[in-house]
């Protein structure tokens, strides 16, 4: 469980996040929402510690990592995976090669048992038989599935997704979103996923954090999303007419409770 308590982070003058608290929890896909500009990607890059918020703590399963030195940094980043949201493959090392980079550089495990490891990771995202590839011979959706080997490949206890459906089509998006989900609950991960995608939103949002103008302002469920009176958030959400006539939909056949 990751807890962000009363965080806050300025630039110069302007403040973009205001006392930001969330939890985020074990076993849930944990995802932030907002609008370009509301503070979303500053809360991430503090998560991840790109960031230094100016107040308030960040604790990884009672941790603060605003009070932990380099070594400790260091022993923490070996708990984390990472999804950049543009695959960030090096295009000069083969599939194999990408999922192994984390293990090479992180343990000093003998290379067969590490070959085993990264093998074991590209099974998981149905990737077996494209190990011997180069990124630049797969598509798009294949390469975001070779960054979630790779992010899975130190059986990370936290898991950080940059927009990981970012310049996918809408049918290889569902299968990221159903691998992330897949894979969190599998081996019980705290995933937190920074998006703009409306379906990843409905289809995956087991915890959704929704960031306004640097402020949390409504945290609650897929199911809770499509009936929430907060406005900015329906604004955000449902700006498009095919989601308003979803919501318009829901809404007109809830049953009210007993």
């Amino acid at each position: 469980m990751i807890e962000v308590k009363d965080v806050t982070k300025s630039f110069d003058d302007r403040t973009v996040l205001h006392g930001v608290s969330a939890t985020f929890h074990t076993g849930k896909t944990n995802l932030i929402i907002g609008q370009s500009g509301s503070g979303k990607t500053v809360l991430m890059k503090s998560l991840v510690g790109l960031m230094q918020p100016d107040e308030g703590q960040i604790l990884f399963d009672g941790r603060n990592l605003l009070d932990m030195n380099q070594e400790q940094v260091k022993e923490l980043r070996k708990e984390i995976g990472m999804l950049f949201q543009g695959s960030a493959l090096f295009d000069s090392e083969t599939v194999l090669g990408n999922v192994m980079f984390p293990l090479q550089m992180f343990t000093r495990r003998p290379y067969d048992e590490m070959r085993e490891r990264a093998m074991f990771c590209l099974e998981r995202v149905n990737l077996k038989g494209a190990e011997n590839k180069y990124p630049s011979e797969i598509s798009g959706g294949m390469q975001k599935r070779v960054a979630i080997a790779r992010a899975i490949a130190l059986n990370p206890k936290y898991l950080f997704c940059d927009e990981p459906n970012s310049g996918l089509d809408p049918k290889t998006s569902i299968v990221i979103d159903e691998l992330l989900s897949d894979i969190t609950h599998e081996y019980n991960i705290t995933t937190v996923i920074n998006t703009h995608d409306m379906n990843s939103v409905l289809g995956i949002g087991e915890n959704i954090i929704f960031i306004n103008k640097g402020h949390r302002e409504w945290v609650g469920d897929m199911s809770q999303i499509y009936t929430t009176a907060n406005e900015a958030l329906n604004e955000f959400v449902f700006a498009t007419h095919l989601f308003q006539k979803v919501r318009e939909y829901v809404v007109s056949h809830e049953k009210p409770m007993p």
